[in-house]
């Protein structure tokens, strides 16, 4: 077996690439819209609630489970689980783990690189000039790829290269120092961003509010809607999206720290930057500037369908322009540019579980194994790229970056607390901690939060039938008189089946290979602990 070199270079830089592994294109996209959508001020209350029962305990999960693989020289979900357990089926219950990285990295590429394509667009000047219809336009027939449009294909695979040449610098040399350069500038974007929302005036370039008035809105509380259980479902999925939860990432990354290092303290630090970032500097940017310009009923109707997208891409483009052509371009780097920061900082912590298998398992170089993932991501994302208005998109996006999450967060905390044992994993948690994590942690891991998933997931259950049974394109179908209309829906049902066949046979796959590796492991005399 290859010896492992890999290594994080700093503290600091472990925890900037935590913390951009969680702060996504979500945090300032997603969960602005979930607040308005959902109660406003009030949405904290069961958010804040989900984090504290639910996103903190997994994190010390996480990280201490990654650090004890780490230990026996596992950077994989599948032999770190297998290390925690010797009953076979946990390791493909890890296949999760890379099956998820690899899965949402192939979609979350494609929408990463709409954010570099952005930055040169404001450069260019692309929305000068333009009105609200068109700049809206502009959006929807870029993501159109077609004959003759092929720009959207070059900036994909642009961001693919980056990745991968990334990826291949290795831990220290390539994510901890993109972790460095993209979060301190992502962080000032945001707070010059922040200012210059906040800092709009009613009755000046166009604006209709000032832009306090959509922090108003967007934190007055309405508290009626807590007791809504979809409320507390979004809140959850929230926590689950923003914190990069259930993915195997977070093991990766903890893999490579040293055994006495402090992982509370690291998991809560990074933990906390993302909320930071995503309650303050989040919401203080897309929201206050939409309902400054377009007024709160227009913002309502545009966040209908709970994603940013229409505001973060349709939108502040054009509302840039009302700030004059200095400010407009400025603004737009800003804006795209601390998006592609939050992108790229998340997309290489899913590259790292794979390579950290690729290399465990088979003896792989670490420039092979980016370059082999950075091809994986291509052939998977090329679906999602070319069948976009097919919903391809759509389909990995939920079932990858949502149901498998909460699927293996569920059977980690089991077998964490339950399996492993809550006294070894509390030890764990609690080893080199330079702070105690407070105790009653010790109940909420064992005892609250399994049972807060299993919730989650129950709740689920109907939508994720309905997903499987297509019901909301048979509803449009059954709907439909438009011959065209009937022709496209069925096309795209075809579509969907197909993603769901693809993303099953990758899974199928990963099964096989972790196979392979674990008689590799036994024909070499080597075990996982």
């Amino acid at each position: 077996m290859t010896k492992q070199t890999e290594a994080w270079g700093s503290r600091v830089g472990l925890i900037l690439a935590m913390a951009g592994n969680a702060v996504g294109l979500g945090n300032f996209l997603r969960f602005p819209v979930q607040a308005v959508q959902n109660g406003g001020g009030a949405f904290i209350i069961p958010y804040l609630t989900c984090f504290l029962l639910m996103g903190l305990p997994l994190l010390f999960v996480e990280w201490s489970m990654g650090r004890f693989g780490g230990k026996h020289g596992h950077h994989s979900t599948p032999f770190i689980l297998d290390a925690m357990d010797k009953r076979s089926f946990w390791k493909y219950i890890g296949v999760f783990g890379i099956f998820t990285n690899l899965s949402v990295a192939a979609y979350y590429c494609y929408l990463e690189s709409w954010t570099l394509s952005y930055v040169y667009h404001s450069i260019a000047g692309s929305f000068s000039g333009k009105s609200a219809e068109e700049v809206s336009s502009f959006f929807g027939n870029y993501v159109s790829v077609g004959s003759g449009n092929f720009e959207p294909i070059i900036f994909w695979i642009i961001c693919l290269v980056l990745n991968t040449w990334i990826l291949s610098k290795g831990l220290s040399g390539g994510v901890e120092k993109a972790a460095k350069i993209g979060m301190p500038l992502l962080l000032a974007f945001g707070a010059v961003l922040a200012i210059m929302a906040v800092s709009i005036k009613a009755g000046e370039k166009g604006a209709i509010n000032d832009g306090t008035v959509g922090l108003n809105y967007l934190w007055t509380p309405q508290f009626d809607s807590i007791w809504n259980g979809k409320v507390w479902l979004a809140a959850a999925g929230q926590i689950f999206f923003t914190l990069s939860l259930g993915m195997g990432s977070i093991h990766c990354y903890a893999s490579y720290i040293k055994s006495k290092d402090d992982i509370a303290l690291n998991a809560m630090s990074a933990g906390w930057m993302n909320e930071f970032v995503e309650v303050v500097l989040g919401s203080s940017v897309i929201i206050p500037i939409s309902i400054g310009y377009l007024g709160i009923d227009k913002v309502l109707e545009m966040t209908a369908g709970g994603s940013g997208f229409g505001l973060g891409f349709s939108s502040l483009p054009y509302l840039f322009q009302q700030w004059g052509p200095i400010l407009a371009i400025i603004a737009g780097v800003m804006w795209f540019g601390l998006l592609f920061f939050a992108g790229i900082t998340s997309s290489l912590a899913m590259g790292t579980p794979c390579m950290g298998f690729l290399m465990d398992e088979f003896n792989f170089k670490r420039k092979t194994a980016a370059w082999t993932f950075g091809v994986t991501i291509l052939i998977l994302g090329a679906p999602t790229v070319f069948f976009f208005n097919y919903g391809v998109f759509d389909e990995y996006d939920y079932w990858a970056g949502t149901v498998s999450l909460v699927v293996f967060a569920l059977a980690e905390i089991i077998l964490f607390a339950w399996i492993f044992g809550m006294d070894k994993g509390w030890a764990e948690i609690n080893q080199g901690a330079d702070m105690k994590v407070p105790n009653i942690f010790k109940y909420i891991i064992k005892y609250i939060t399994p049972l807060f998933l299993l919730a989650v997931f129950i709740f689920s259950l109907p939508g994720i039938w309905n997903k499987i049974l297509n019901t909301d394109i048979k509803e449009k179908l059954s709907a439909a008189t438009d011959p065209a209309v009937i022709q496209n829906l069925q096309t795209q049902m075809r579509y969907v089946n197909f993603s769901r066949l693809l993303l099953l046979a990758l899974f199928i796959g990963i099964s096989y290979m972790v196979y392979v590796a674990y008689k590799k492991r036994i024909k070499e005399g080597r075990f996982t602990s």
